[in-house]
């Protein structure tokens, strides 16, 4: 789940503190010590980000393992966490220092073009996260193979028109992070099952399972067609690893940062349909600030052993 917060309304953290606090306490294993220490954390992180960032602040949290994930993005300076307690004296880092003795893990990473995100391993455990591997509807196909483009692919205003349709009727209003996500990997299954359809026909393959350069060139292939300007970095037998400099969503998806699971969801669907199973890591995001994208896709075996990922198999 991600959170776009605009720095000038301090109360929205209050908010986001209390609808995590929330969230977690109805998710986790009955452990009330452990959600209270949590909920400390995810407070001073947010402090932090108002008090001794800059910019505007994005926060994401990630269930996918045994213990959630929280990141608070801002494009402030990055710091050296505390080694030790704060003396009486010392005014800063007695908020980090409390952090850092209840989180199972504390980072501070800058981001390659300015800023940087604290990330956190939150003290409360489930048993794992319901991954949004969701299978495509078999009805009413949008967009239509009929609109696919004679240069190929499909163009941006259907593919538009198909995630709004499909948003309005998948999705109603104030229902939450958690159930737009679902909503985004539920539209992207279905549209991306269609695209991989038509490439498919493009190249005139009958064969059961793309390889992964053929998976490689019908992702980019896909993006280009809705105006991303992905790129191949990597092709092996494991994993695939992209980069995009340019949201087809434009400068609005720093504040939608959900949106990336459209991503996610396509990339992921169509790589497990050809290999089994597949995991994708979304390890650097315009949407929340990053000057690029930059996308991994675990293969096969490989995608077990992902770290905070999200997870797809064959039936998506």
């Amino acid at each position: 789940m991600d959170w776009f917060l605009d720095r000038q309304d301090r109360a929205s953290a209050s908010l986001l503190r209390r609808e995590i606090t929330g969230y977690l306490s109805r998710h986790a294993v009955d452990q009330a010590e452990q959600i209270d220490d949590a909920a400390l954390i995810v407070a001073e992180l947010l402090a932090n980000a108002y008090d001794h960032g800059r910019g505007d602040i994005w926060v994401s949290l990630q269930w996918t393992e045994v213990r959630p994930v929280l990141e608070v993005h801002d494009m402030g300076e990055a710091f050296t966490l505390p080694r030790e307690a704060p003396t009486a004296e010392q005014y800063r880092g007695r908020g980090l220092w409390l952090v850092s003795q209840f989180s199972s893990e504390l980072a501070v990473a800058a981001k390659r073009a300015g800023g940087k995100f604290v990330r956190s391993v939150l003290p409360v455990v489930r048993p794992v996260e319901l991954t949004l591997d969701l299978p495509a509807r078999r009805v009413s196909p949008l967009p239509a193979m009929s609109e696919a483009r004679p240069e190929g692919g499909f163009g941006r205003e259907s593919f538009l028109r198909a995630l709004v349709v499909q948003l309005s009727t998948a999705v109603e209003q104030q229902q939450g992070p958690e159930a737009a996500q679902r909503a985004i990997a539920q539209v992207a299954a279905d549209i991306g099952g269609q695209m991989e359809q038509e490439y498919r026909d493009a190249i005139a393959t009958q064969a059961a399972q793309l390889a992964p350069e053929q998976i490689a060139e019908c992702l980019v292939r896909l993006k280009a067609a809705i105006g991303g300007t992905f790129q191949v970095v990597e092709i092996t037998g494991d994993r695939l690893v992209f980069v995009n400099s340019d949201c087809p969503f434009g400068a609005a998806v720093r504040q939608s940062p959900s949106l990336c699971r459209m991503t996610s969801s396509v990339f992921g669907g169509i790589a497990a349909r050809n290999v089994g199973e597949s995991a994708v890591t979304l390890e650097e995001r315009i949407a929340v600030g990053d000057p690029q994208c930059r996308v991994v896709v675990h293969l096969g075996a490989a995608a077990a052993k992902a770290e905070n990922a999200h997870r797809y198999t064959a039936s998506a």
